[in-house]
Formats: structure tokens, sequence, C-alpha cells
């Protein structure tokens, strides 16, 4: 193959300098420079003129079109072969506020004399005009958009994504741990839902027990999820984080009691928390034989009372705001076995008093989105049937266990589900009872915040 040694050239307006044929290699005298054999696939991007509004492109330049305030056209130039122009979406607004790119009078993209649209989110383009057949073609089309992440950054859970959201659920006791706070001070401000363990049921002639208390928040600015009715639409719900560990405690339910147990009573279920946020544990049910034990007990949603209309226990202690939860239901005056007792209350509703023919309904609980779909928790427990022919009543929605039909003493309350907090159902009676009251069901906790 031969070869052209290059020393020095005499420039002269309008000369032309043939070199070689084919297959000729060319060599440059040392300090000389190429200029003239084609594009190289670059241009020289305009990062001191970001583009708000139609503009004109130009052969060899790069534009950043900010769309933000609304579409607009990028014109491009009169093409001849080896003509470059880019552009990139820069505020990534381009899936809102597309970017229209039109070809010169009658000259093509991709072979087709029309605009071509571009409505990616951070969308990037290179066009090479190649002749008149194709015209400019898109040597480089990225729809990737890499960007540094500015949102917050935590460990911890079970962690599920929904959109631009994550989610971290514990189910039992952990650590949310924040490595990195967002750039942006409002996206540290995360969504919540904190439920204790539930209340357990009572265990003869017996009550239901209270839900967990319910707690939830949200950042409404940032995030909009459906959450229950007792989140007020306030950011000041939410929780702001810093870079730090956070210890996470789930409630679990408080002891369905059995018959041979003295007090018969339902246990209490355990506390939950995160962060500043504390949620009670649901009241246990009331029991017969003694007036002591017929009244529910206090707690996020009250245990049902039993026994010659002993009260159903205080719901919302300690209070918070919004409440969360419901007193539990007052057993039917009376001492007779006929008379029933008191649903637990739940976070959504109070638990419905006993009469003589029917025992009380569990409280209903509360529905939320939170992890993407909606889920009902914290229903109080139902109160137990007896041996008069009273009819048991049936669980809150959102977990609550039902309560024991009449079988001579020996049928046991149902068990609160797990993870919703619900209250489990009261047991049955008689005069040599057997059952045991239903174990409330363990609380949750689950944050939600922007991750991108």
């Amino acid at each position: 193959m031969s070869k052209i040694e290059v020393d020095a050239i005499d420039k002269q307006s309008g000369s032309t300098l043939t070199l070689g044929g084919s297959g000729t290699a060319v060599t440059l005298a040392c300090g000389a420079t190429q200029t003239g054999f084609g594009r190289t696939g670059t241009v020289n991007w305009q990062t001191g003129s970001i583009k708000t509004s139609t503009f004109t492109a130009a052969n060899g330049e790069g534009y950043f079109a900010n769309t933000s305030g609304g579409a607009f056209v990028m014109n491009l130039p009169a093409g001849t072969a080896g003509n470059i122009v880019s552009v990139v979406d820069y505020t990534n607004t381009f899936q809102t506020n597309n970017l229209t790119i039109t070809p010169n009078g009658s000259q093509k993209i991709g072979g087709v004399n029309a605009n071509f649209i571009a409505s990616t989110e951070g969308q990037s383009l290179t066009f090479v005009y190649v002749d008149d057949t194709e015209g400019w073609k898109n040597v480089q089309d990225s729809t990737s958009n890499a960007i540094g992440n500015a949102n917050l950054v935590a460990t911890g859970g079970t962690i599920t994504e929904c959109g631009n959201f994550k989610i971290h659920t514990f189910t039992g006791p952990g650590t949310f741990t924040v490595s990195k706070i967002a750039c942006v001070a409002a996206n540290n401000t995360v969504g919540y839902q904190v439920v204790a363990g539930g209340g357990g049921g009572g265990a003869k002639f017996a009550a239901g027990g209270g839900a967990g208390g319910y707690r939830e928040g949200r950042n409404v600015p940032v995030d909009n999820f459906t959450a229950s009715p007792l989140v007020a639409n306030s950011p000041t719900n939410a929780i702001t984080l810093t870079a730090q560990s956070y210890p996470i405690v789930v409630g679990g339910g408080g002891v369905g009691t059995p018959a041979s147990a003295t007090p018969k009573k339902g246990g209490t279920g355990g506390v939950s928390t995160f962060a500043t946020i504390t949620s009670a544990g649901g009241g246990g049910g009331g029991s017969e034989p003694t007036a002591s034990d017929g009244a529910g007990n206090p707690g996020g949603s009250g245990g049902g009372g039993v026994y010659n209309a002993s009260a159903g226990g205080s719901g919302n202690t300690p209070p918070t705001t919004p409440p969360q939860g419901n007193n539990g239901g007052a057993g039917n005056p009376g001492t007779s076995a006929k008379y029933g007792g008191g649903g637990g209350g739940g976070a959504g509703a109070v638990g419905t008093a006993g009469n003589a023919c029917t025992s009380g309904p569990g409280g209903a609980g509360v529905s939320s989105s939170i992890t993407g779909a909606s889920v009902a928790r914290a229903g109080g427990g139902g109160a137990g049937g007896n041996s008069a022919g009273s009819t048991p009543g049936t669980g809150g929605t959102g977990g609550g266990g039902a309560g024991a039909p009449t079988a001579g003493g020996s049928a046991s309350g149902v068990a609160g589900t797990a993870n919703t907090g619900g209250g489990g159902g009261g047991a049955t009676g008689g005069n040599t009872p057997s059952g045991s009251g239903g174990t409330g069901g363990g609380g949750i906790v689950i944050i939600r915040y922007k991750f991108q």
C-alpha cells in the first residue's frame, strides 16, 4: 500500500488538494490537525443558553430544552451531509410539555417530511443529516435518565414499592435506619401507620377485646394515598426524619383469657411505636362472674363490658389527636347469663352494647391504601354467646375476632387477625366453662416516603 507524507500545504482560497486513491494511507506531519473529514459525532453544548421557547438550532450544537413552562418548537437548520444537532430534556418535563422538532422546508426526519414529537421524560436525542433521501437520522435516543439520588434513603423491615414511593413494613420489632436525607426538605416528611396489638377477649359470658390504637399520617403536599378517616388532610400529621436509626416496636395481641384463669378478663394488647408516635394496646374484654371482671379495660380502643351492665372500656386512652380508637360496648343490665356482653371498640366505631338476645358486635376498623392496596385494620372483637341462646357478636371489619357461639361453655372466641391489631372475640359461658377468649391480633408499623 502506498503512503503519502504531507509536511506542509500552501492553503489558498478555493484550492482543492486530492491525496492518494483507494487504499492510500495519509499521515499528517507532527503538529498538523485534521479538518473536513466528516463528523466525529459530537456537538458543542450550549450550557449558557437554556432554551425555554421556540428557537432554530445550528449545526454542531447541542441544546438543553426546558419545557417546564410549556411546550415549544426546535426548528432544525437547513441540513447538508454531516450536519449534527442534539437536544436534551433539561427539566424532565417532555412527558408533560412536549418538544416539537421541525425539519427545514421539504427536508425530512427519518425519511419523512414531518415533525417529530419528543414526549418521553428525560429524553435526549442526536440527529445527523445523511442525505436528501433520509434527511435527519436519529443516531442516539436515550430514554434513560441518570439522576443522582436526591431523595431519602433508608433500610429496615420488608421493603416494597408503589410508584415513586417506598414502603417499609414491620410486623415485629426492628430498626428503620435513614442513611441519607432528601435534598428537598418536604421529602423528608414521611407517611406512617402505627397499629398496636388488639386486646384479648374475656373468658365467661365474655365481652370482646378492643382494637389496638390506630395512628396514621401522610405528607399531603408530596403524597396523597387514600388514608383512613382518622387522618386530617394536613402535613402536620406526618413525621420529619433525620439521618439516624429509629427503633420500631410492634405490639403483640393481648392474651385471650382461659376460663380457668383468675381474673377472667382479657389481656391488654402491646403498644407499637415509631419515632414520636405511640399507639396504645387494645383493652381486654370483660367477663363474669364478678363486677370487677365485668368492665372492659381502657386502651387504644376499649374492651367490651358484660356483667350487670358493666361499662365498656374507654377508647383513645391515652388521648391523641386524631383519636386512636373508640369505647367498648356495655353489657346488658342484669346478672343472669341470658344477657349479652358488649363488643370491643374499633378504630372507626364504638363497640355495640349487648342485650337480652344478642351479644354486641365489635366496632369497625378503618381502611387505608398506604401500602398501595386498601386494607382494613383495628376492628374490635365480638362478644361471646351464652347458654340462654343469645347470638354471638361478629368481629369488627379490620381483623376483629368473632365471639364464641353458645356451646355449653366449651366454645372459645376467635382470635384477632395477625398484624391488624384486631380485638379477640369473647368466649361463651356456662356453669362450668372451659373455653377461652380469643387472643388479640398483633400490630403493625408501616412507613412510606418518596424515593424517586
